[in-house]
């Protein structure tokens, strides 16, 4: 088939590595998001997808707007037989959908109908879910609701943060849109409507979710970090000021600290929550580098008493 990718982040590299190595299919074009602005110079930066593609001379589009006419005559003269998406970032309208013959099919990163949305992966570990995946639909307009071609399972392991499953999950989910591809070329493979039961949602992860609210349990502190890492970046305050919250490790045989309450030993660093102590582990103090939290406990002596949160 001839197809026009879509996908902007890093993430989205690996689907179109799959796709370019597959040799039964022609990526005729790439549409990512405009270049943006980047690094402390704040420059113009061309994304992840856009540079691969530059790489394999093949040709790019960056719509401001997905709707924009511009676009859509040049999608309609290049006439694609389907298009694959990874993590584009725009909504794309009906008039966009109704360009190529069999459509546009989405890889996200959940298995659907669980986890529609924006961020699927961090609510999965927010949530503790000890089990998620890929699943590759055929986008319509509504919310990642479209009939599903096929799907790969991944477990969660104990210490995943986003940034660790959303990488494995790219490469497993990689393979998966490329198999796609094939079985709807060969007319082997046909979308299956979603279950109307076990519908979740994933809207994008805010700075306020972020927030560490270490009256909770220790279990749900763990995820919130392990969910926000590596970003929006999970975090708390600690004299006024953010602390960004890389690491912890939930214990079970410490309860003697009062929520957000801080311990420190000789090279640990101890925080209480509603349930077990947590071990902070890394940790970032406002403007400056990611560092072990022993470190940043002996530069900053913590006095008996002191505690995180506001």
């Amino acid at each position: 088939m001839k197809l026009v990718f879509a996908g902007t982040p890093e993430v989205a590299v690996p689907a179109l590595d799959a796709l370019l190595a597959s040799g039964r299919h022609e990526v005729a074009a790439v549409v990512t998001r405009p270049d943006a602005p980047a690094g402390r110079g704040r420059r113009l930066v061309a994304s992840p997808v856009a540079q691969r593609a530059e790489e394999a001379g093949i040709e790019v589009l960056k719509p401001v707007r997905p709707r924009d006419e511009e676009f859509l005559a040049r999608l309609r003269e290049i006439a694609p037989d389907c298009c694959p998406v990874v993590a584009y970032g725009a909504l794309l309208p009906k008039v966009a959908l109704d360009i190529p013959a069999r459509g546009w099919v989405n890889l996200h990163f959940s298995l659907l109908p669980a986890w529609r949305g924006a961020a699927p992966v961090q609510h999965s570990l927010m949530s503790g879910d000890e089990v998620t995946g890929a699943s590759t639909f055929l986008i319509e307009e509504g919310l990642d609701s479209g009939p599903v071609y096929g799907v790969v399972t991944e477990d969660i392991r104990p210490t995943d943060t986003s940034g660790d499953l959303l990488t494995r999950l790219a490469f497993a989910g990689a393979g998966l849109l490329a198999a796609t591809m094939d079985g709807i070329e060969d007319g082997a493979l046909h979308a299956v409507p979603q279950p109307v039961e076990g519908i979740t949602l994933a809207p994008k992860i805010q700075v306020e979710d972020a927030h560490v609210d270490f009256a909770a349990p220790a279990m749900r502190v763990d995820r919130v970090v392990r969910g926000c890492t590596p970003a929006p970046g999970a975090w708390t305050v600690f004299r006024g000021e953010r602390l960004k919250l890389i690491q912890v490790a939930p214990l079970q045989d410490r309860t003697d600290l009062a929520p957000g309450e801080l311990s420190v030993g000789k090279n640990n660093v101890y925080a209480g929550t509603g349930s077990h102590a947590v071990e902070l582990l890394w940790v970032q103090p406002q403007g400056k580098k990611p560092m072990k939290a022993a470190d940043w406990a002996r530069g900053v002596r913590i006095a008996a008493g002191e505690r995180l949160g506001a």
